[in-house]
């Protein structure tokens, strides 16, 4: 997620659960102080309480497997990485990505142009081998998301995205959506292709996509531009992501809401848009000029939003796929494992104070000879919703329409009634309130499953999963299946356990209650992305340091063994901008990072940086990096 959110926080992450469901910070509260504070998080080290470790302690006894020197963590205009690595622009904002794009124009307004274009605000990053199938480190796909539009940042003299014109607007609209660009390394140094034939922009001006699943076609998608409710204009607040084993990539719609305004009052989903936080105020001026964001003029719009979808970025003509039965929220993304006995298992968040954390299981099993075969394995399953207890361990509620509360009674006619309203589903099962549960991933290499939890500055109690009263600075949960490792780990299975591998916060503070291993080289707050190597090792991307005199970058630590929660810091973004898309190579010789936002806070006229070109006539440009080693090794190897 990013933290624009953070500016117009009081208006977007307003909390709009309304149920007296457990919270994760009582549970964990409960759980820790009858075994002792945080007693689960290290075997084998005392958990740091007072400060950062000695430095020359730590390096000189580092249990770290992690090769690099951490950097200070300090905000600068520019972007700084670890000693002996080589961090390069590869794509910024504007960047020509179809063939016949223009070059970009600073403060041009152009719709048709931006259309072309490398869209604003990258978060996810995915890196897809060609040709499809293969673990080419050299040669792929880039496929990236674009969340949300900074308008004070992109013309002169725009204050609030309310007052963007028509003409703005629609640029706005059209920076928007997904990017697939070719990538290839030469010489050492990545570059794009120029005018590839896989090169693609997907926006919300004029890509059809297809609703499937349980949903489509119910009437509570049918709206004025499409009466079958199976057909959709397009994506927005694309934040992070997944890839699937079969080729294909996964989008994530998160803070939809936003987009939308009008009186929900003279709507049949008055309930529905409350829950969701849909308002009479919109955050940006489409409203004004586009019916389709007015629930006034077409009630149904909102209902096609939230969903997962699935891109094949291998075929730029196919459509792409709005997947219904991974059920409609806030999702941060959807991580996807093929399980022991060929399920597929995909890990979803949804991104809001108070609310869930879900898993979904495919109905049909993957066939890994056959992609064909696997490329509608997302279209039916079930969904399950997390309930975290005070033993340390969970349970998956499925949420099946006609089984416990998910009847008629409680105005639940379908399955597709469940899905479109399954946060309200969710409250119903006793489903336990999280702190912004963000980026949720498998760990192939140990068989476990780790969840960014952001923050909540508005949480007064705490529950066993989100210990801290007032968790300004978030944690990272992780949760074990039953099986074994790795790939014994049985992702299938309606009960895990689960245990707090980090406290975030900076352990100089006491109030902030951080928990890291007391060797620790960094300190987090707002863990939010994640990227997992193939040795196993977490990669945490951060998202509201800089209201810590920190700034947001890249953190890595060991997740098992004497290094464990042992973290080091490894990237820092320049002053303003949020870190997403971490993303390796299957070499991991490169990882690819996502800088979102530099300069945000303050104005196109006046920013507070103009990374990445530091042009005097170029603003500050959302910019996709690529990481090297310059000895051509492996990161962190």
């Amino acid at each position: 997620m990013n933290d624009k959110y953070e500016i117009i926080e009081d208006s977007d992450d307003i909390p709009s659960n309304p149920t007296n469901n457990p919270c994760i910070d009582d549970l964990i509260n409960a759980r820790f102080s009858r075994r002792g504070f945080f007693k689960g998080l290290m075997a084998t080290s005392a958990v740091v309480g007072a400060g950062i470790a000695t430095r020359g302690v730590a390096k000189a006894q580092s249990p770290s497997t992690l090769t690099f020197k951490s950097i200070p963590q300090k905000i600068t205009e520019t972007h700084a990485v670890a000693d002996g690595y080589d961090a390069s622009v590869l794509i910024r904002w504007g960047d020509k990505v179809v063939a016949d794009a223009p070059a970009f124009v600073p403060g041009q307004v152009d719709a048709n142009a931006q259309n072309k274009q490398f869209g604003y605000n990258c978060d996810y990053v995915g890196y897809m081998p060609l040709p499809v199938g293969s673990q080419n480190s050299d040669h792929g796909l880039l496929c990236v998301s674009h969340e949300y539009t900074n308008a004070e940042l992109m013309w002169s003299g725009l204050k609030d995205a309310m007052d963007a014109s028509e003409e703005q607007a629609l640029h706005e609209i059209a920076a928007h959506g997904h990017s697939v660009i070719e990538v290839k390394k030469t010489g050492g140094k990545w570059q794009v292709v120029d005018g590839s034939d896989y090169a693609r922009r997907i926006s919300p001006i004029d890509t059809e996509m297809q609703i499937t699943g349980p949903a489509a076609g119910h009437d509570r998608l049918k709206t004025n531009t499409d009466p079958t409710g199976t057909r959709v204009i397009g994506t927005l607040n694309n934040c992070a992501g997944g890839k699937t084993p079969w080729g294909t990539v996964l989008i994530a719609e998160e803070n939809f809401n936003g987009y939308f305004g009008g009186d929900i009052a003279k709507t049949s989903e008055e309930r529905n848009y409350k829950r969701l936080g849909i308002s009479q105020d919109s955050w940006y001026s489409w409203v004004k000029y586009f019916d389709r964001f007015n629930v006034e003029k077409d009630p149904n719009e909102p209902n096609k939003f939230g969903w997962m979808v699935e891109i094949d970025p291998y075929d730029p003509t196919s459509m792409p796929k709005k997947r219904t039965a991974l059920g409609r929220f806030k999702h941060e993304g959807a991580t996807v494992i093929i399980n022991k006995d060929n399920s597929v298992v995909a890990y979803s968040g949804d991104d809001q104070r108070f609310d869930y954390l879900y898993k979904f299981i495919a109905a049909n099993k993957y066939n890994p000879n056959d992609r064909a075969a696997n490329m509608d394995l997302l279209e039916n399953g079930t969904l399950f919703v997390a309930q975290f207890h005070e033993d340390g361990s969970l349970d998956w509620m499925p949420l099946i329409f006609g089984e416990g509360p998910l009847t008629a009674e409680n105005d639940f006619h379908s399955q597709a009634d469940v899905l479109i309203e399954a946060r309200r589903a969710a409250d119903l099962l006793g489903a336990t309130q999280m702190d912004r549960p963000e980026d949720v991933e498998p760990n192939p290499v140990n068989g476990k499953v780790y969840v960014m939890l952001t923050n909540n500055s508005k949480r007064k109690e705490g529950n066993a999963a989100n210990p801290r009263a007032a968790n300004p600075h978030g944690h990272v949960l992780e949760l074990t299946p039953p099986g074994g490792r790795g790939k014994d780990a049985d992702h299938t299975a309606s009960r895990f356990t689960w245990d707090i591998m980090i406290a975030a916060g900076n352990p100089a503070v006491a109030d902030d209650k951080a928990v890291y291993h007391p060797a620790a080289e960094s300190w987090v707050s707002c863990p939010d992305n994640m990227a997992i190597d193939h040795r196993g090792r977490l990669w945490i991307s951060s998202d509201g340091a800089p209201k810590s005199d920190i700034p947001d970058g890249m953190h890595a630590t060991d997740v098992d063994g004497p290094g464990r929660a042992l973290t080091k810091f490894f990237f820092a973004c320049p002053v303003g901008a949020e870190m997403c898309g971490p993303e390796f190579t299957p070499d991991g010789k490169t990882l690819f990072l996502a800088v979102q936002h530099p300069a945000d806070g303050s104005s196109y006229d006046a920013p507070s940086t103009r990374w990445p070109d530091f042009q005097a006539a170029m603003p500050p440009r959302p910019s996709v990096v690529a990481v090297t080693k310059n000895d051509g090794g492996e990161i962190a190897g």
